[in-house]
C-alpha cells in the first residue's frame, strides 16, 4: 500500500482540517467507542493480529485496536487527511482513499470502518475490494448510522421543536448533496451479505439525548463546522444560533440517529 493518494472524487464534507474537527472527533469517540470496541472484542482480535483501520479520523479506535494487538501485530490507520492520528509503536498511518488507491489482497485479519461507506457514492464497490483485502476467515466491521428517526421528545414549545426538526431535515440536505447516504446503516447489512462476505451478524442502538451528552455535542459542533453548508441549504444564521441554544436547554430531549455495527466474515 502507498502513502500517496490518487485522485480523490469522493467529497467529504466533515472536513479534517476544520476548526471543529477536533471537537467533532471527541465527541464521536465519547458516543460511539463503546460500541465499536465492543463489537471489535467480539472478533477476538489479540497480539499478532494484522488490522486496517479505515477512515480512522481523530484514530481513538486505531489507537484501541494498536493495543490489543500488541507486541507483535500491526495496525495500518489510513484517512483521505490523517492529520489527526496519534502515532504510537505499532500503528501506521498513511494518507489512503479506499475508493482508488490500492489495497494488498489477502493482507488482514480484520479490517473496521466507521463512518466512512455511507460517505462514498461507490460503496458496494468498496465492500468488495474490502472482502479481498481480508485474508480468508478475516472479519469486516462496518459501523454506521441511519438518522431516519431522529425525533425530538421534549422542547420548550412547538416552535423550538420545528425549528430542530428544520436543522435535522437541513443535515440531510447537507449529507446528501455531497453524496452521503445518511440512512444507509440499515441497509449495512444486507450491501454487506451481497458483496460476499459471510456469517453476517448486525447489531444496532439508540438512545435518548440531552444537553450535554455526546450525540448533543456533535449536534451542537456540527452546527459550527458545517455552518456555510447548512446556509446553503436554506437555514439562516439566527436560526443556527436559536437551534444550538435549544439543544442547550436542560429540558431539551431527542431521539438519537440508530447506530448500527455489523461483524462479517471472509470465507474460508
Amino acid at each position: 500500500m502507498t502513502g500517496q493518494s490518487s485522485a480523490i472524487t469522493s467529497e467529504y464534507v466533515f472536513d479534517n482540517d476544520g476548526a471543529h474537527s477536533a471537537d467533532q472527533h471527541r465527541y464521536l469517540a465519547e458516543l460511539l467507542d463503546p460500541l465499536t470496541s465492543e463489537r471489535l472484542g467480539q472478533t477476538g482480535v489479540t497480539d499478532g493480529w494484522n488490522c486496517l483501520e479505515i477512515g480512522a479520523g481523530g484514530g481513538s479506535v486505531a489507537l484501541w485496536l494498536a493495543e490489543r494487538v500488541a507486541p507483535t501485530g500491526r495496525v495500518l490507520a489510513t484517512d483521505i487527511k490523517p492529520g489527526l492520528i496519534p502515532a504510537r509503536p505499532g500503528l501506521t498511518v498513511v494518507r489512503h482513499d479506499i475508493v482508488d488507491d490500492p489495497l494488498p489482497p489477502d493482507e488482514f485479519d480484520l479490517i473496521h470502518a466507521r463512518l466512512v461507506l455511507s460517505h462514498l457514492p461507490e460503496r458496494q464497490r468498496v465492500l468488495e475490494r474490502l472482502r479481498a483485502a481480508l485474508r480468508p476467515g478475516g472479519w469486516l466491521q462496518v459501523d454506521e448510522i441511519d438518522i431516519s428517526n431522529w425525533s425530538p421528545l421534549l422542547t420548550p414549545d412547538r416552535g423550538a421543536r420545528e425549528l430542530y426538526e428544520t436543522y435535522i431535515a437541513a443535515m440531510a440536505r447537507v449529507l446528501g448533496a455531497a453524496g452521503s447516504d445518511p440512512t444507509w446503516g440499515a441497509s449495512a447489512a444486507q450491501a454487506m451479505s451481497e458483496a460476499g462476505l459471510v456469517d453476517v451478524d448486525p447489531e444496532c442502538r439508540i438512545e435518548v439525548w440531552g444537553p450535554g451528552s455526546a450525540g448533543i455535542g456533535l449536534l451542537t459542533s456540527n452546527s459550527l463546522h458545517l455552518e456555510e453548508r447548512f446556509l446553503e441549504a436554506g437555514m439562516t444564521r439566527t436560526q443556527l444560533g436559536d437551534v444550538r441554544a435549544v439543544m442547550a436547554d436542560p429540558g431539551f430531549r431527542a431521539v438519537s440517529f440508530t447506530v448500527h455495527s455489523v461483524l462479517a466474515r471472509r470465507s474460508l
